[in-house]
């Protein structure tokens, strides 16, 4: 598929290519829709093999926000940027870079840290924008959103839980998590706080030493992540993960984490959970505490209210599984309708407003 093609196939407002030869950068900002409000999303550094995948994240991940944003209930629209390269290119001059390509939208798209970036990294951007989010608290930000995401993950598995086993209760379950960076520490923590037994995977071994020695919990290598025997796979780091290779290996009866994008093919892949009776909290619903977070900090509302709405989340994931059990669907098809119902409901009111048809 052609780039305008893709950009049309899910129905972005807005793409945009940045390009900086002085620092290096190189990167891609994608406006998915706005009806809600500015499009909203974090910025990722990852060092893709080609400039088509990084055009295929950025757009997935732009229009998950777009939904994660609608059935969380926020005036949010949905965008994502992302940087080509790995964590050696980084420097001052390349986010001043990034952050000058920001402000020359005018607020049609606030950033946030995402894979690879950071608290610092969000501050330096700031030093040429202020369409930024995640900024240091001392700064008059919200610091790191990874630990309310987090809580509401935590909340999204309890909800899971009481769906499958009709009970909430964390203590004595056993999770499986994969990816040990912000959000999969925290929501470690939270679950051992619990009384949750905790199995870990992660590519860096000393996360894994680290979250051993202060949590308790043991690790499998790798790829038997999926065959784990356990209550809850809860996948924390990259996308599409979860596909027609690795579900046949799933002994899991939820998966329910922090990742965006999971599955690798939205619809097929939610319909073969659903064939094999495994319960999928959708991504863009449960890992929404972030976004909550930064949206917050936008409103100037306490951080509080982030944890408080965070902890909704559990509601939130126990109406779209209801919702999909009642309709004999696929969880991400009873989110993503929530999503579009919502969106199309405002467009009408703004329409009706400004006379437009």
């Amino acid at each position: 598929m052609l780039p305008f093609e893709s950009v049309c196939a899910l129905g972005h407002e807005q793409v945009v290519y940045c390009h900086d030869a002085e620092s290096g950068l190189r990167a891609i900002i994608a406006i998915h829709d706005s009806s809600l409000g500015p499009a909203l999303g974090g910025c990722r550094l990852y060092d893709y093999a080609t400039e088509a995948d990084a055009l295929k994240d950025v757009l997935r991940l732009s229009r998950g926000m777009t939904y994660k944003a609608a059935v969380a209930g926020l005036d949010l629209g949905g965008g994502k940027s992302v940087i080509i390269g790995d964590r050696s290119i980084k420097s001052e001059a390349l986010f001043r870079a990034f952050g000058r390509f920001i402000d020359s939208l005018g607020g049609r798209y606030i950033t946030a840290e995402d894979m690879n970036t950071n608290v610092t990294d969000m501050d330096t951007i700031r030093r040429e924008t202020r369409w930024v989010t995640g900024v240091n608290v001392q700064a008059g930000g919200s610091g790191d959103p990874s630990p309310v995401t987090a809580w509401g993950v935590f909340h999204g598995i309890k909800a899971a839980l009481e769906v499958v086993y009709g009970t909430s209760e964390v203590g004595g379950r056993t999770v499986a998590i994969q990816g040990l960076g912000n959000v999969g520490y925290w929501l470690a923590r939270y679950l051992r706080e619990e009384g949750a037994n905790l199995v870990f995977t992660d590519i860096d071994r000393s996360r894994i030493d680290r979250a051993i020695t202060e949590l308790g919990g043991s690790f499998v290598e790798g790829d038997q992540w999926y065959e784990t025997q356990c209550d809850v796979l809860a996948p924390c780091a990259i996308g599409g993960i979860i596909n027609s290779r690795t579900i046949p290996r799933v002994r899991a009866p939820i998966i329910a984490g922090g990742a965006n994008n999971v599955l690798e093919d939205e619809i097929a892949d939610s319909e073969r959970l659903a064939e094999q009776n495994i319960t999928y909290a959708p991504d863009y619903v449960i890992n929404a505490g972030g976004l909550m977070s930064v949206y917050a900090e936008l409103h100037q509302l306490p951080h509080q209210k982030a944890m408080d709405d965070a902890r909704g989340i559990f509601d939130t994931v126990k109406n779209v599984l209801g919702k999909a059990q009642a309709e004999g669907t696929s969880s991400i098809e009873a989110s993503n309708r929530i999503a579009q119902e919502r969106i199309a409901a405002v467009r009408s009111t703004k329409r009706l407003w400004t006379g437009r048809v």
